[in-house]
């Protein structure tokens, strides 16, 4: 299956040789989005040194600043994924595990803002007249430390407990739905279940109170439908200072081993 990791390695194999492999700050289901995905990349002796081997017109540049724009050369005119920024990352940086939260928005079109067809890859359509007020209500009422297994499809061995940070909603100025969401992490499927569980509240399906309620029962639930990843976009991801770069991935390391 094509998948985005699979596409820019085949681009960086291109150009560095070898078997490149991307570490990812977050993994994403199909159809899901992401416009501030963070990765890291370990070269070998060789790679580097194909990377640094520059021609006279490139001498002036630094090279793994000018790869962005050599991995958009190979991805060709109008692909579906890019590469805005490289860099020369701080010692000890994970892009995985050094992350301290991720940010996620959801973009719903009702019968308020409408279809349009330009951003069907991105919305998720709702054939109903959502109340934003009651979905920021429910969605306000869920940030914290928790147990989300109501929210979360289940893993094997795997915590469901996790701090939400931020979960809010308003209207854009087009009309369409936003949800920001963010947490210091996410288990599998929640914040596809989030906004799903807020749409039913917007609909009249659910009250405001009866999204913690579902929430505290730590079970997962039928009360309301997960929605789809089209509408789904990883926005940002968030890291400490430098210095404390490698603390944070050797606590999160830890953390996910004793899951």
């Amino acid at each position: 299956m094509r998948t985005v990791q699979g596409a820019l390695e085949q681009a960086l194999a291109r150009i560095v040789g070898g078997e490149p492999r991307l570490v990812v700050a977050g993994r994403t289901d199909a159809g899901v989005h992401a416009s501030g995905q963070v990765a890291h990349l370990d070269l070998d002796a060789e790679q580097r040194a194909r990377l640094f081997t520059q021609t006279r017109r490139d001498a002036a540049s630094d090279p793994v600043e000018r790869l962005a724009h050599r991995v958009r050369g190979v991805l060709g005119g109008y692909p579906d994924v890019t590469v805005h920024r490289t860099g020369t990352a701080p010692d000890g940086f994970d892009a995985r595990f050094s992350a301290v939260w991720r940010r996620y928005e959801y973009r719903i079109a009702d019968e308020v803002g409408g279809y349009d067809p330009l951003e069907r890859a991105r919305t998720t359509t709702v054939h109903a007249r959502l109340d934003v007020e009651a979905m920021d209500a429910a969605a306000r009422s869920l940030t914290g430390l928790h147990d989300f297994a109501a929210y979360c499809k289940p893993r094997d061995e795997a915590t469901t407990i996790r701090t939400l940070l931020e979960f809010d909603w308003h209207r854009d100025d087009d009309g369409f739905l936003i949800a920001n969401v963010r947490a210091d992490a996410f288990c599998h499927s929640m914040v596809r279940a989030l906004v799903g569980a807020c749409t039913a509240v917007g609909a009249g399906r659910l009250s405001v109170a009866d999204v913690a309620t579902l929430r505290d029962a730590g079970q997962r639930t039928s009360a309301f439908t997960v929605l789809a990843g089209r509408g789904l976009t990883l926005a940002e991801v968030g890291y400490p200072a430098d210095e404390l770069l490698a603390l944070r991935a050797e606590q999160t390391r830890a953390r996910r081993d004793r899951e």
